[in-house]
């Protein structure tokens, strides 16, 4: 189970920041972990398969724009929630 609230202060850059592109990112990724936990065990359970590719699709689009708006930005939040990043911007 996610602690949506927990994410949310972690990642904010305010105390009403609930919307930015870094926090919806990091709530994405909570859910993705938490998915792909469950699709580990559950290895048929398709809709939750679509799910999961659906959720990485926005993740994906969301990160494409802080990379294109906030590149520094980009680079911290992919380096505290481990995420992998392209190779698209040579800086």
């Amino acid at each position: 189970m996610i602690d949506k609230k927990q994410v949310i202060t972690d990642n904010a850059k305010g105390s009403n920041d609930t919307g930015s592109t870094a926090v919806q990112v990091a709530l994405l990724t909570a859910r993705i972990n938490n998915l792909s936990a469950h699709l580990s065990s559950n290895k048929k359970d398709k809709a939750g398969q679509r799910g999961l590719q659906l959720l990485n699709g926005q993740r994906r689009r969301l990160l494409k724009y802080l990379e294109r708006t906030n590149y520094d930005e980009y680079i911290a939040l992919t380096d505290k929630l481990s995420i992998r990043r392209g190779q698209r911007i040579v800086r």
